[in-house]
């Protein structure tokens, strides 16, 4: 099946010409027909898997060619994201079919000032993406008017959740109009998802795409057995053996990363750090110099860690093991990724 068969838009369609792309991944095959038909999708599929252009391409096609004018425009789409990140990455994939369409987009985050989100959003926007907590502050503030929105989606629902993000999402939910359509994309399915599908969606059609989480074959797995104390001289050691290039190192809380880069920064080794108490520039700004090398150490947070799609990683290390299956899954997929091979290092205490 191509992209062409699944009844999407003609401009959509040349967008993704121009990319290259011409054949949809499972989640899209699936996903797309049942949106554009209206119904209400659930979608259980892994990070990476294309699940952004799955919900995307179908919602703009069904948008396409209505009248939409300046700052009168009222928005008609709301993704829900549960990261800066994630929600500013999924804005870089919506960008050009949204532009191809004459449809508007607004990614609307925490840690920048909300003054120049209020200029943004005066000038009217089509597509609002937010994370939860910085979109109930515009709605607090007036700044966004919920009330015409026909779509609303729910991206990385169980990460939303793990946030804490549960309640301003039912809150969120109810400023929108009961007869939207709701399309929520998650990798697994905690009880609490199963409540919100209930309350929030009607008749959802559920697509599945590799439900159990599985790591990239391509992706060499070690595992170190080791004490607490001894974990970052370990880290050292790896990072002299390895200088120079991109490692990707994981803990479980913010304090814990900011442990790791204090102790490799006495050492005069070159890092950075991401997660949930730094500012969204300096975030950035700490991506940025790892995906140009300038920084090749980087420790996140799980949390921080979605929507970090940095290629040429070549190792992941697990300093802290994460407590689920999945997010061990996701942490290891940065690396090893369009094909490539990488390693994937674990430190075990004996606590876990």
């Amino acid at each position: 099946m191509n992209f062409r068969s699944l009844g999407l838009v003609s401009p959509i369609l040349k967008v993704l010409d121009k990319q290259g792309l011409h054949i949809p991944t499972p989640i899209q095959e699936k996903s797309i027909p049942f949106i554009l038909e209206g119904k209400d999708v659930i979608g259980l599929a892994q990070t990476g898997t294309g699940k952004t252009a799955a919900f995307i391409l179908p919602l703009l096609s069904r948008l396409y060619g209505t009248q939409q004018t300046g700052k009168f425009r009222k928005i008609k789409i709301l993704v829900l994201s549960p990261t800066r990140e994630l929600a500013q990455q999924i804005g870089e994939v919506v960008k050009p079919f949204a532009s191809a369409t004459n449809l508007k987009t607004c990614t609307i985050v925490g840690g920048v000032p909300i003054l120049k989100q209020f200029k943004e959003l005066r000038k009217g926007s089509d597509i609002i993406i937010g994370t939860p907590g910085r979109i109930e502050d515009h709605i607090s503030k007036k700044s966004i008017d919920l009330g015409n929105v026909n779509f609303v989606v729910l991206d990385e629902a169980d990460q939303m959740l793990d946030i804490g993000f549960l309640p301003a999402i039912k809150r969120i939910l109810r400023f929108t109009p009961k007869n939207r359509q709701t399309l929520l994309f998650s990798a697994t399915m905690p009880l609490e998802i199963k409540k919100l599908i209930t309350e929030f969606m009607v008749k959802a059609v559920e697509v599945a795409v590799s439900a159990v989480a599985k790591p990239v074959e391509k992706i060499n797995q070690k595992i170190i057995i080791l004490n607490s104390s001894q974990k970052i001289n370990a880290l050292k050691k790896i990072a002299e053996n390895r200088a120079g290039v991109r490692l990707l190192i994981f803990t479980r809380t913010k304090h814990g990363a900011e442990k790791v880069v204090k102790g490799l920064s006495k050492d005069g080794f070159s890092v950075a750090s991401i997660h949930g108490n730094k500012s969204q520039n300096q975030r950035q700004k700490s991506l940025m110099n790892f995906r140009t090398g300038h920084c090749p150490l980087l420790v996140a947070t799980d949390i921080a860690a979605r929507g970090i799609d940095v290629p040429g990683v070549e190792a992941v290390i697990n300093y802290d093991l994460p407590e689920v299956p999945e997010n061990y899954v996701h942490r290891i997929g940065r690396t090893a990724r369009a094909g490539m091979t990488g390693d994937a290092i674990s430190f075990c205490s004996e606590l876990e």
